[in-house]
């Protein structure tokens, strides 16, 4: 039988072995909070589903309480912490956010997750460990509103900020990989035309990107996800990135799947399900949009998932139509 490493591995290379690849993933509240339990609820999901890959989705407070922020659970519906106590308020406080040990508390739970994970799932299905961006972390540092005020106004301290938060980045991905890794799963949620331009994006962010994922060169399952709306899906960002696949929210924004595989050759699409349909659809509607973004890619170089986590009030039936669309597929 093919395995899912197996079939990631042939889509990356335009080949399909007996049907193209699917993967959904969600956050787990509550559970997130330590290693055992965010194992155990990963795990979960993953044999009920069997998808073709393992994202694993910790709390996006978990790279930075280590410096000081609070956060909790407030009943979001996509599984997300509400933040309730930040640690960047004035321009200098930038300037005193220290250099993280992957051993620092929160950091190395993450760590003990990976290893809890990778022990069960064994090697045959790739799993990847969520890593949010410097400046995606330098929001959930300071607050979006703070943090592009102190850009415009007190870029130097921001800047001193972004190279504490890329080097403790990059040791974290470098530890992560001793975990068994196969890949990261990069989230970018700036590059959109609603918070900055792309010369500024260009400029602000994406050294800090390149710089944070240096030790994820090597691995073969890094997965680059743009969020938002008006992103920029911009040769200059995928280029100096350079991830296989790309994730981003394709029923709501530009690109399409097809339009990003004709401007992008070679890259595979990880998309082709809204979020609501998932949650407010019923199970014929999901498999119909299945059905069509696999067609409209003719499932090749196509991941079949969300443009985000499935929020956590989706119906199991819905996933499940989900995961079995693309049994039916035919060449």
């Amino acid at each position: 039988m093919t395995t899912h490493k197996e079939r990631i591995q042939a889509c990356l290379h335009g080949e399909i072995l007996d049907r193209p690849p699917v993967a959904l993933w969600r956050h787990f509240p509550v559970d997130d909070q330590s290693p055992e339990t965010l194992a155990k609820a990963t795990l979960h999901f993953q044999r009920n589903y069997d998808f073709d890959l393992v994202k694993v989705t910790p709390s996006s407070s978990f790279c930075v309480r280590d410096w000081g922020v609070e956060d909790a659970w407030r009943g979001d519906t996509e599984g997300t912490r509400q933040y309730t106590k930040r640690v960047v308020h004035d321009p200098r406080d930038w300037e005193g956010l220290p250099i993280l040990d992957p051993t620092a508390p929160h950091l190395a739970a993450q760590l003990q997750a990976l290893r809890l994970i990778r022990a069960e799932l064994g090697p045959d299905t790739p799993m990847l460990q969520t890593i949010f961006s410097p400046l995606a972390q330098a929001k959930n540092l300071a607050g979006n509103e703070t943090l592009l005020t102190h850009i415009r106004l007190y870029p130097d301290a921001v800047t001193k900020g972004l190279e504490v938060i890329t080097e403790s980045t990059r040791r974290f991905v470098e530890a992560a990989l001793a975990t068994g890794i196969d890949g990261i799963f990069y989230a970018i949620q700036h590059a959109q035309a609603d918070l900055m331009t792309i010369d500024q994006y260009l400029t602000i962010a994406l050294p800090y990107d390149r710089k944070s994922l240096e030790p994820a060169k090597e691995l073969w399952c890094n997965v680059l996800h743009l969020h938002g709306l008006h992103i920029y899906f911009s040769r200059s960002i995928l280029d100096a990135i350079n991830f296989p696949i790309v994730n981003w929210h394709d029923r709501e924004t530009f690109p399409s799947l097809v339009e990003a595989q004709l401007s992008v050759p070679g890259i595979v699409t990880c998309g082709g399900l809204r979020q609501d349909t998932l949650v407010y659809g019923n199970q014929a509607e999901v498999r119909e949009e299945a059905e069509d973004a696999i067609l409209r890619t003719k499932g090749k170089q196509f991941l079949l998932a969300t443009g985000c986590v499935v929020p956590i009030i989706a119906p199991h039936g819905n996933i499940l139509a989900a995961r079995n669309s693309v049994e039916s597929w035919t060449a």
